[in-house]
């Protein structure tokens, strides 16, 4: 078996519909994170399933920026069959509220300042002191709940000065697809920080205020069903709509009936 250099893993992507996947597994994720805080390599990083992949069908601005990201990873199981049916054997899902933790696990032995970005009143700030008592040596340097609205200029000035105070190396943003990613691409630039990961409802099941699917359930590709019948009003369109199409689009991708090309 041929063993890939990490940076040449993570380096590697699956066109999933025209998204670019990275090819990686948690360990290999968590090695490309490492090299680029101790690089200070600014860059942000998508959690990427089938919801991101069919937004990005309809909005080639968004497409764009999943493939400028500096990871892409494949949160999902149908991402992973993808990479796997590509010939990755080694590719295995990063999701995203277990990249979180694992991150935090390796950060409490080396530097590593974390600033938690998202979710609804108090979830930010509640996310941080659980992850705290979870890993003690953590150094967690600020949090922020933005509205459920763009940022006004106000408010960018507030962020920016408070995370150039706390110098993180890395912002989590937790907020839904495609607004976290769209938030990451335009503000990694004006953020004094070296990494931003995207990693949406992280933030609710490690506060506690959601509750994550069984391990059997999300190995079998049927989280979504999970969170769907917790949250059938919210997510009902996302799944219902997005799946389907999916499974038509890319059936008629993998037969070579429709090529998409990367944005």
């Amino acid at each position: 078996m041929i063993i890939l250099p990490l940076n040449l893993m993570a380096s590697q992507r699956v066109n999933v519909l025209g998204v670019g996947i990275s090819v990686l597994n948690l360990r290999t994720a968590l090695d490309a994170i490492a090299d680029a805080v101790r690089a200070r390599r600014k860059g942000y990083i998508c959690v990427t399933g089938v919801h991101g992949v069919m937004e990005a069908q309809d909005d080639a601005a968004f497409k764009k920026i999943l493939n400028g990201a500096f990871l892409c990873t494949p949160d999902g199981m149908p991402m992973v069959w993808a990479g796997k049916l590509n010939g990755h054997r080694e590719m295995a899902r990063v999701y995203g509220p277990d990249l979180m933790l694992d991150v935090c696990a390796w950060s409490e032995k080396k530097s590593c300042r974390h600033f938690f970005y998202g979710g609804a009143d108090g979830v930010a700030a509640l996310l941080a002191e659980k992850l705290k008592a979870k890993f003690p040596k953590l150094e967690v340097v600020g949090t922020f709940t933005p509205p459920f609205r763009p940022l006004n200029p106000e408010e960018a000035k507030q962020l920016q000065e408070q995370v150039r105070a706390a110098k993180p190396d890395i912002l989590w943003v937790g907020l839904s697809t495609p607004k976290q990613e769209k938030f990451m691409a335009e503000f990694l630039p004006k953020l004094d920080v070296t990494l931003m990961i995207g990693v949406g409802a992280a933030f609710d099941f490690h506060s506690g205020r959601v509750r994550q699917a069984p391990r059997w359930i999300q190995r079998g590709g049927l989280e979504w069903f999970y969170r769907l019948c917790c949250e059938p009003r919210r997510l009902a369109r996302r799944y219902l709509k997005n799946n389907p199409l999916f499974v038509l689009k890319i059936a008629g991708q993998l037969s070579g009936l429709k090529k998409y090309p990367p944005a």
